[in-house]
């Protein structure tokens, strides 16, 4: 949301070109040292991770998914084995990979607006080497907490197991966006939350998983306001 409005500032033609490269070579690493000056700040728990720390310490990985509304800070909390993140090919996507790649983590463009299908065909080559896949699965322009038929089709084809991840905090901002973009404020309490993988039964009705998954969604996100409420806390 905020990478967008700098390029929007942009005008059209070769001095355009020319912004574009230069804020494409500044911007993201202005923003991965705010991210992690940020996250310093956040009194932070990571809850329900051990499950999943367990199963990658076994070779398993996974899908993981998240709100858009949620992107900001969910490269922090990532520990596992390596994970490659699906960024729409706008240009606020190319400065999100590019900010990314500042963590050590690599991105897969492409979106059900762009490049869907051919992005769709590399995630699933992915599926066959040892790293976690990320993505939002209401992204990039929404509409806002609808799960879209892409990571279903991804879990039935490959196998891999769904985990939902959840970021809340307790003071911040909500920008005035589709997705309702959250940015925490500084020494906010923040918590991540790791859901149960989902896995598609075989030959189940893609409606029914559609809802089994939606429901460990919300459940996961529920699981992480309960413990910022033990601090006597509200969600943003």
């Amino acid at each position: 949301m905020v990478l967008t409005s700098v390029f929007m500032m942009s005008s059209s033609g070769t001095k355009s070109n020319f912004l574009d490269r230069l804020l494409v070579g500044i911007v993201p690493r202005i923003a991965a040292v705010l991210i992690r000056l940020l996250y310093r700040t956040l009194r932070v728990d990571i809850i329900n991770e051990p499950p999943i720390r367990e199963k990658w310490h076994k070779g398993e990985n996974f899908f993981l998914i998240f709100w858009h509304e949620q992107i900001l800070m969910m490269v922090t909390a990532y520990s596992g084995p390596g994970v490659k993140l699906l960024i729409s090919r706008s240009k606020d996507g190319e400065l999100l990979a590019k900010t990314m790649k500042r963590f050590g983590h690599d991105a897969v463009r492409g979106s059900s607006s762009r490049g869907g299908r051919a992005a769709f065909r590399e995630l699933l080559s992915i599926t066959n080497q040892k790293a976690d896949i990320a993505m939002t699965p209401d992204g990039p322009r929404g509409p806002r907490r609808e799960l879209k038929d892409g990571i279903l089709q991804l879990a039935k084809v490959s196998g891999r197991g769904v985990v939902p991840v959840a970021f809340v905090c307790s003071r911040g901002h909500r920008f005035n966006s589709w997705d309702r973009f959250v940015c925490p404020y500084p020494f906010a309490r923040a918590v991540y939350a790791y859901g149960e993988p989902v896995y598609y039964h075989e030959n189940e009705d893609i409606e029914h998983f559609h809802d089994r998954l939606i429901a460990a969604i919300n459940e996961n996100e529920r699981q992480a306001m309960i413990r910022l409420e033990s601090y006597g806390l509200s969600a943003i």
